[in-house]
C-alpha cells in the first residue's frame, strides 16, 4: 500500500508556546524576504537602470557582512539570543525599508549591506533558537518544520508580489517587506530572554584538517551559486523582457517545487549517503548550467532556473556530512567556518563575474560555473564516513 504524504505539520506533539512564537517570527521574516526577493531584479534593472555588471558587483558587496560575521558575533556574544535576534531583524527590516529612498548605485550598495548585516546575523541565531527550544531528541523535526514554514512564507510573499505588481510601484514592496520584518522583530521579544540557553556564548569558528573536504566543497558552493543567483533572473529581465509579475511567478513556482521535493531529498541523503547524492547533484547542476548557456529560449531558461534552485538544496548533504564526522562540540564552529569560507568565494566570484559579464557574455560565465561544479565531483567522491556514524534524518519537513 502506498504511503500517504503527511505534510510538514502532521505531528505537532512537540509544539509549545515558545516554539509557536519562533515559528511565527520565522514566517513573518521569510514573508518579508519573499516580497523583497521577488522584486529585486526588476527594481535594479527597470527602476535604477543598473547594468548586469553592477548587479553582480552588488551581489558581492551584499555578501561582505557574511565575512565579518565572526567579528560581529564576538561583539554581541554577551547578549541573550533573543535580543540578538531582535536587533538582527530590526537591522534587516530597516535596510529593506531604506530601498524606498535609494536613487543611486552608492545608495543601493549601502542599504543592501545594512539589510545583509541583519540577515547574516539572524540566520545562525534562528537555528540556535530552533535547536535550543526543541524538546530533547526532536531538533531535526523542529528544524524541518521551521524550514517548511519558511518556504511557505516565501511563497506567500512572492504571491503577494504577483498579485499586486500591476497596481503598486516596486518601491512600495520594499516598504511592505521592511515593515513585516520589523513586526517579526517585535514578536521575537515575546520569547523569554533565557530561551534556548541564551546566556551561552555562540561558538567560534573551527578549522581542522579532518574537515578539509567540507571546506573545499563549501568553497566551490559559494563560488558558483552566488553568481547564478544574481544573473539567473537578470538575464530573463534584461534579454527576454520578463516583468515583475513573471519573475515573481517563476520564483513562486520554484519555491513550491522545492517545498514538495526537498523533503524527499532528505530521505535520499539518508538512504544513499552524502557521497552519491552530492556527486549526482553536481553532475545534474553542471548539465543545467550548460543548458542555460546553450538554449536561448525564455521558457527553457525558466525551467533551468527552477531545476538549479532545486538541485542547490542538496548542499544539505554537506551539513549532514559534518554532522556525521564531527563530535557535538565541534559541529557549530565547523559550520561557522564553512559559512565564512563560502562567503569568501561568493564575494570574490561575484566581483570577478561582474567584471567579465560584458566582456565574455553570460553564456561563458555559465560554462565556467559548469566547470567549477565538475571540479567539485572528485572531492565529493572522496567523501568517506565512518560505518558507525549515525545517519541524521532530514525528513522532518515531511
Amino acid at each position: 500500500m502506498r504511503k500517504r504524504w503527511r505534510g510538514p505539520f502532521a505531528d505537532t506533539s512537540f509544539w509549545n508556546t515558545n516554539l509557536i512564537i519562533l515559528i511565527a517570527t520565522v514566517f513573518l521574516e521569510r514573508f518579508g524576504q519573499g516580497i523583497v526577493n521577488a522584486v529585486n531584479t526588476n527594481f535594479f534593472v527597470d527602476v535604477l537602470g543598473l547594468s548586469g555588471a553592477q548587479v553582480l558587483w552588488l551581489t558581492g558587496f551584499r555578501e561582505i557582512p557574511g565575512l565579518s560575521l565572526m567579528f560581529v558575533a564576538a561583539l554581541v556574544m554577551h547578549l541573550p539570543l533573543v535580543r540578538r535576534a531582535m536587533l538582527s531583524l530590526i537591522l534587516m527590516g530597516i535596510g529593506y525599508g531604506l530601498y524606498v529612498l535609494v536613487g543611486s548605485y552608492t545608495a543601493v550598495v549601502a542599504v543592501a549591506i545594512i539589510a545583509s548585516l541583519g540577515f547574516h546575523n539572524w540566520s545562525p541565531v534562528e537555528q540556535a533558537l530552533g535547536m535550543g527550544l526543541a524538546p530533547k531528541g526532536r531538533s531535526g523535526e523542529v528544524l524541518g518544520t521551521i524550514t517548511s514554514v519558511a518556504s511557505l512564507a516565501a511563497i506567500a510573499g512572492m504571491g503577494v508580489v504577483a498579485l499586486l505588481a500591476a497596481v503598486l510601484p516596486l518601491r512600495a514592496f520594499y516598504a511592505l517587506g521592511g515593515v513585516v520584518i520589523i513586526v517579526a522583530a517585535y514578536l521575537v521579544t515575546r520569547l523569554p530572554m533565557d530561551a534556548a540557553s541564551a546566556g551561552k556564548a555562540m561558538p567560534r569558528m573551527l578549522l581542522k584538517r579532518r574537515y578539509g573536504l567540507y571546506y573545499i566543497l563549501t568553497f566551490f558552493e559559494g563560488s558558483r551559486m552566488q553568481v547564478f543567483g544574481a544573473f539567473g533572473t537578470l538575464i530573463l529581465v534584461q534579454n527576454y523582457g520578463l516583468d515583475t509579475r513573471a519573475i515573481s511567478l517563476l520564483l513562486l513556482t520554484s519555491s513550491v517545487v522545492n517545498l514538495i521535493v526537498v523533503p524527499r531529498f532528505g530521505k535520499l541523503i539518508d538512504r544513499l549517503g552524502e557521497r552519491l547524492t552530492l556527486t549526482g547533484s553536481y553532475v545534474l547542476l553542471a548539465l543545467c548550467f550548460i543548458g542555460y548557456a546553450t538554449v536561448h529560449n525564455a521558457l527553457f531558461l525558466c525551467a533551468m532556473v527552477i531545476g538549479i534552485n532545486l538541485l542547490v538544496t542538496m548542499h544539505l548533504a554537506l551539513t549532514t556530512y559534518v554532522n556525521r564526522i564531527a563530535p557535538p562540540e565541534e559541529l557549530s564552529p565547523t559550520l561557522s567556518a564553512g559559512m565564512s569560507i563560502n562567503h569568501v568565494s561568493s564575494v570574490g566570484m561575484s566581483l570577478v563575474a561582474g567584471s567579465l559579464l560584458q566582456i565574455v557574455g553570460y553564456e561563458t560565465l555559465c560554462y565556467g560555473a559548469a566547470g567549477i561544479i565538475l571540479a567539485s565531483v572528485p572531492f565529493a567522491l572522496a567523501i568517506r564516513t565512518p560505518a558507525s556514524a549515525p545517519q541524521p534524518s532530514l525528513a522532518g519537513a515531511e
